[in-house]
């Protein structure tokens, strides 16, 4: 078994990393923080504990048609015809994009109504034009949670109005954030602005700002959805961006507004004071080389098929190493793509992370004259 330690880098023990913790809280029910390029958890806080999502669940109806428009089967500029039904919750106390019975409104003034103004409205209208019924809507969305990992989620409507089956908790919000993010980056974009104007039918536009009040504090917040029900209180789902590096954290149980703004605030800047993330191997890029037993080229290049980042507490950085384990040399012929070993992520003896060492390219074997003097090379020098 070949052992080859091709870098160094540094992390702190989990132990350590528990104590930096303990000593940080956030005044909330239920909070996670996540690093989005590694997928470290860097502080939760009972994320597993059910809650009411309220209009954080406007992020799934965004994520239905999302999909639908990507898959070819929706376009922005669809228009759908506004029921009853859906004009209802504009005149209902909701907050509302203010749309009206009989208009036909695009799909991409629909999802500005239901990102930006938070409109239930709107919610209502987008899920009848994909759906025909909100409960039909809403399985498309229970079904899209199973898919992406949300274990404890439950949807029964598109808007997030209260409804005790309609259900979740910080970390399938987590979970579907992310989903939004890594999948739909440029519908992402949507999060980020701060107003929408509505040219209504029948009355002056509206223009209403976007409800995430970190959008408006200057540290690169771009998304994502905030919530409120009397019984939940105030939620949020946050991203931020700085640089190359984002942070995704949920709230849920906040007592007031300024409370829910200046805690997540306070909780992205603790994972970005107290963490740095690392990558540690680009995707499906050669970065390191292996040698090979009787092939026509003696070494042969590796990858990994997934970028590989670590998520490391700045204030202690040690021990961290990474290890590629292989059984070598390889004998020719090798084959792109084939498993030759793993690169194996270690802090000391512990075992953090395991992946598929990938040879980068084929490697024919040599002629049989050829593998006779490379085995008496290899007899003699040791020289493969």
């Amino acid at each position: 078994m070949k052992l080859i330690k091709f870098f160094f880098l540094f992390l702190i023990l989990l132990s350590v990393n528990n104590k930096t913790l303990a000593t940080f809280d956030i005044d909330a029910k239920t909070a996670i923080l996540q690093d989005y390029l590694s997928g470290e958890i860097l502080y939760e806080k009972e994320a597993d504990l059910s809650i009411y999502p309220a209009s954080m669940t406007k992020i799934m109806t965004s994520i239905i048609a999302f999909d639908l428009i990507e898959r070819g089967d929706l376009s922005m500029d669809e228009k759908f015809l506004i029921s009853e039904n859906a004009w209802r919750l504009s005149q209902s106390g909701y907050s509302s994009m203010f749309i009206m019975v009989g208009d036909q409104v695009s799909v991409e003034n629909l999802l500005k109504g239901i990102i930006i103004a938070s409109g239930n409205d709107a919610c209502v209208a987008l899920a009848e034009g994909i759906a025909g019924t909100e409960e039909e809507f809403a399985v498309m969305m229970t079904s899209k949670a199973r898919e992406i990992g949300m274990e404890n989620t439950n949807f029964s409507n598109s808007s997030g109005i209260n409804d005790p089956e309609n259900y979740s908790t910080v970390r399938d919000i987590l979970i579907m954030s992310n989903y939004l993010i890594k999948n739909y980056p440029d519908f992402y974009e949507m999060y980020m602005v701060k107003d929408f104007t509505w040219d209504r039918t029948g009355g002056d536009p509206i223009t209403q700002g976007n409800r995430n009040p970190l959008l408006y504090k200057n540290f690169g917040a771009d998304g994502i959805k905030t919530g409120y029900l009397a019984v939940e209180k105030y939620s949020l789902a946050s991203s931020i961006k700085r640089k190359d590096r984002r942070l995704i954290a949920v709230g849920s149980g906040f007592q007031t507004k300024s409370s829910r703004s200046k805690q997540s605030a306070k909780l992205l800047t603790y994972g970005y004071t107290n963490f740095d993330t690392i990558k540690i191997v680009d995707k499906d890029k050669s970065f390191a080389e292996v040698q090979v037993w009787q092939g026509k080229s003696k070494t042969l290049p590796v990858y990994i098929n997934k970028d590989v980042y670590k998520t490391i507490p700045k204030a202690r950085k040690k021990h961290l190493k990474a290890l590629m384990k292989y059984e070598g040399p390889i004998k020719a012929p090798i084959k792109k793509n084939q498993v030759i070993g793993t690169l194996e992520i270690y802090y000391k003896d512990d075992v953090l992370d395991k992946f598929d060492l990938l040879a980068f390219k084929d490697i024919n074997r040599l002629n049989i004259f050829s593998r006779i003097i490379s085995s008496i090379n290899y007899l003699i020098w040791g020289d493969v």
